[in-house]
This record gives C-alpha cells, structure tokens and sequence, in this order.
C-alpha cells in the first residue's frame, strides 16, 4: 500500500459535480489500495466546501450527506498539527505565494516524502519548483 497527500481541491472535486475533473477521479480509484494523508485542517476545509455550495444551490443537503458518507468510508489519515508545521508552511506559503492553507499541504508532503494529488495550479506549480512530486 503506497500514501500520498491530497488536497481539498481534490475531495472537493469528488463532491461537487461541476468540480469534477479526471485527475480527481483517478485518484479516488487509487485509494481502492491505496491511503491518502490530510493535515487536520483538511476536515474543516471540506466541511466548508460543502457548507458553500449547499448555499449557493450547487448541491443539496443530501448530496452533501451523501458526500461526507463517502468521505468517511475511505482510506484517508489525518495528522494531527504540531508546532513542526509552523514555521515550515509559513516559509513555503511566502515562498510560494500560498495560502497558509495550502501551503499546509505542501509542508505535509514535503516532510513526510510523499506525493501530492491537487486539481489547484498555484499548489501544483509549487510543488514541482520544490521538488514535491505530483501524484
């Protein structure tokens, strides 16, 4: 079984039926034998996104349930935040003009030597000028 990091631009992508995109399909299929890694604010990110779009009629209560149903039934892991994290994405998202956010998920592969999987082009084009491979 091989890890990698995904982004909420991915999940958001297997929610939102506007959103969806090959790249986050693939990697859906992936976590058949594979496991994803999330930074912790990975579950607020996404709770928003569906949050956002209910509101903006994109989608209904029930396909955002529906969404969080199969969330929570795949392999993603959750590391919890430390203080490690700080600094470390702070540098990275002024480096590479990121949100704090994404930067986030970029420090998270980065440290644990994984891949990235993200639809987002600003965090995509970080991650190849730092050396983070793309899933």
């Amino acid at each position: 079984m091989s890890c990698f990091v995904i982004d909420s631009s991915i999940s958001a992508a297997w929610c939102i039926p506007d959103e969806t995109s090959e790249t986050a399909e693939t990697v859906l299929q992936r976590l058949g034998s594979d496991e994803a890694l999330v930074p912790s604010l990975w579950i607020y990110e996404i709770s928003n996104v569906l949050l956002v779009a209910e509101r903006r009629g994109r989608i209904t209560p029930a396909d955002a349930s529906r969404a969080v149903e199969l969330i929570i039934t795949l392999p993603i892991r959750i590391e919890t935040a430390d203080f490690r994290a700080l600094d470390a994405s702070r540098l990275l998202a002024r480096e590479y003009s990121l949100s704090a956010y994404d930067a986030a998920y970029l420090e998270l592969a980065q440290r644990q030597g994984l891949p990235l999987a993200t639809i987002d082009r600003r965090l995509s084009s970080a991650a190849t000028r730092c050396g983070v491979p793309l899933l």
